[in-house]
């Protein structure tokens, strides 16, 4: 009856599945359904993210040159810092690296970000030492039988075991390892030798030391390599803060790279306005000499042949083409960090709008502002002499890659010295205390008790006390991954070394051309000058011939065009001095204080000023009662020299 019920129930479910997929393909075709299916399986997914609300960054409509009502915003190269410092998130670059690769970019967060990672910062290293607490509650039950008649019941064993346990493991600095443990057993089996049929109870207080003695001892090892530390796995305190030191450079070197690209954008847009002006006097200095040739061309006059007028007119409209270009400007690259030269080369490229929605992107603005930003700041004019010894000597102190490579090197070093520890055997003391009690209850509140009553009166007498002291050792036999291990640390010391001794070449290289390079730009400052007064005498003095008919009109026209050149490329000269001396701070690795800026760190946890205080308490005392054979090594230089071991 059960089958046949069964079989019914079956039969019946089958039915219905049948009956509804006919009933799904009668409303949906078979073709329709797969359609539906690929293009829903197949279109773009858009991710659903919460982006916290910012400034509006578009603005009005991008300005072209029929806009002739403008309203202009005067800025220095001063605010324009201050402006990029505080309207920036991500220290962005002038070209489209944000948008290409996102990821390269620096970001404020970034030390941050690398001091709180959870397996390579600072805190993770010191959580290694933090102590642990384990517990754990076990109920068991065996039944078996053993080969033994003498074992519970004529070998039938039956036994109920109860266990807790908990424990407080703890690391130190000097490689040393403490625990204290307790453990309390209910143990009730059928033995018939049982002092308590009913199950007795067992508690146990434990106190361990084991103290490292060759391999991972000392102060030095586990700061660099960590109380975990392996050949391969060496991620201690120290190594953990040299990490974020280099973190710290690479801020440093993006926010110089950005202070840089702030500064030629608004050089950028400097020359753009002069430019144009330039451009300006020229096309209206070309206007002037057509409508007076005009006027003798419509008056059929000497001087107004048609091929002159022509010619007036053409030059007319070239200055004009050059107006429009210098106004509007091309999409074109323009100086950048690193387009020729480490803080950017001057391309001196026209355009006042482009160059001043691209100040407006690097100072964080919106694209298209209300006002037109133009900068009020002219460049240096006077001639800058530079201490060859003295800057080549700042250059090799403060440029931050030279720093971070620095920095690569005390790491190798520090993993090298730790290496060293990896090629001895493990041998370690070991010294465990454990007290011991039994009875037949855990607890038992009575003023007066028979002996074994209950575990922790039988605990607290002190009867049963064990110890064990001893030395542990284990070790691989020829050492292969351990000297190789050190091997491979000396390499890679090697190599950071030699990467060093390269970069400080390349940076006494960059400076000695960023030096030479302001040299001759100022030179050229003040053949540029003279170059406009020359040129200026010479297109009144053409003038004046033209008026008199001693000269044809091109010598005038072409006097008019080499003015216009004249008065261009003075104003790209005084630019490319500005940032001829602005280069050679940044090679000098002094650019954030020729901008005013300081970088400083935040301040640290309340928990590390006490220890710092302790420790000044404590200095010249012994921290760990012996001395290490070799002095510890120093990490870094400063005020108060610092090692491992602080």
């Amino acid at each position: 009856m059960r089958r046949t019920r069964t079989g019914y129930i079956l039969t019946l479910a089958s039915l219905m599945l049948v009956a509804g997929c006919a009933g799904w393909v009668r409303s949906k075709p078979a073709g329709d359904a797969h359609r539906d299916f690929i293009a829903a399986s197949t279109q773009i997914e858009y991710p659903a993210v919460q982006v916290p609300p910012s400034e509006p960054i578009a603005g009005g409509p991008p300005r072209t040159f029929r806009d002739t009502e403008v309203e202009y915003r005067n800025l220095t190269l001063e605010e324009a810092m201050h402006l990029a410092l505080t309207h920036t998130s991500v220290l962005r670059d002038l070209g489209a690296t944000l948008i290409r690769a996102p990821e390269s970019l620096a970001t404020p967060h970034d030390p941050a970000i690398q001091e709180t990672d959870p397996l390579f910062g600072v805190p993770a290293a010191l959580s290694a030492f933090d102590a642990q607490l384990a517990m754990s509650l076990l109920a068991e039950k065996n039944d078996r039988r053993v080969n033994n008649q003498f074992l519970g019941e004529l070998g039938f064993y039956d036994q109920d075991l109860d266990t807790f346990s908990a424990g407080i493991f703890k690391r130190a600095a000097t490689g040393s390892q403490f625990a204290v443990r307790h453990r309390t057993e209910f143990d009730r089996d059928n033995s018939l030798a049982n002092l308590f049929p009913g199950g007795g109870w067992t508690t146990i207080y434990e106190a361990e030391a084991r103290q490292p003695l060759l391999r991972g001892a000392g102060l030095t090892f586990n700061r660099i390599a960590g109380p975990d530390g392996a050949p391969g796995n060496i991620n201690g305190v120290v190594i953990a803060r040299i990490r974020t030191d280099i973190t710290l450079a690479e801020f440093e070197i993006q926010l110089r790279n950005f202070l840089s690209n702030v500064e030629n954008a608004y050089w950028d847009l400097y020359f753009a306005y002069r430019d144009l002006d330039a451009k300006i006097r020229a096309r209206d200095a070309a206007l002037d000499t057509w409508r007076r040739i005009h006027a003798l061309f419509l008056a059929q006059r000497r001087g107004g042949e048609a091929a002159r007028e022509a010619q007036a007119r053409e030059q007319l409209f070239r200055f004009e083409e050059e107006v429009q270009t210098a106004l509007v400007g091309r999409l074109l690259d323009r100086t950048s960090t690193f387009n020729g030269s480490s803080p950017g080369t001057f391309q001196g490229l026209p355009g006042v709008h482009v160059a001043e929605r691209r100040l407006r992107l690097i100072l964080g603005l919106p694209t298209n502002g209300a006002d037109l930003l133009r900068p009020c700041d002219e460049p240096a004019a006077a001639p800058t002499a530079f201490d060859w010894s003295l800057a080549s000597n700042e250059a090799l102190v403060n440029r931050a890659e030279l720093r971070q490579q620095r920095w690569q090197v005390k790491r190798r070093e520090m993993e090298l010295v730790a290496s060293k520890n990896f090629p001895l055997p493990e041998l370690d003391a070991v010294a465990r205390y454990r007290w011991r009690g039994f009875g037949d209850d855990l607890i038992d509140p009575g003023d007066r008790t028979p002996r074994f009553d209950n575990a922790y009166a039988d605990l607290t007498s002190g009867k049963f006390q064990e110890w064990q002291l001893g030395l542990e050792m284990n070790m691989p036999i020829g050492f292969r991954r351990e000297n190789v291990a050190v091997r491979n640390a000396q390499w890679l010391l090697a190599r950071e070394r030699a990467l060093l001794v390269e970069q400080e070449r390349q940076v006494i290289h960059d400076l000695s051309g960023a030096v030479a390079e302001a040299a001759r730009a100022f030179a050229v400052v003040q053949i540029g000058y003279n170059r406009v007064q020359a040129a200026e005498v010479e297109v009144r003095a053409m003038a004046d011939a033209y008026d008199r008919g001693e000269v044809d009109l091109f010598v005038l026209l072409d006097a008019q065009r080499r003015l216009a050149e004249g008065e261009s490329s003075y104003f790209r000269s005084r630019v490319e001095y500005a940032l001829a001396l602005r280069n050679v701070e940044f090679e000098k690795g002094t650019l954030l204080e020729y901008c005013g800026v300081r970088l400083a760190e935040g301040p640290w946890p309340l928990k590390a000023y006490a220890d710092a205080a302790e420790r000044e308490r404590n200095r010249g005392n012994p921290v760990v009662p012996y001395s290490a054979p070799n002095d510890p090594p120093i990490v870094s230089g400063g005020i108060v020299p610092q090692t491992s071991r602080q």
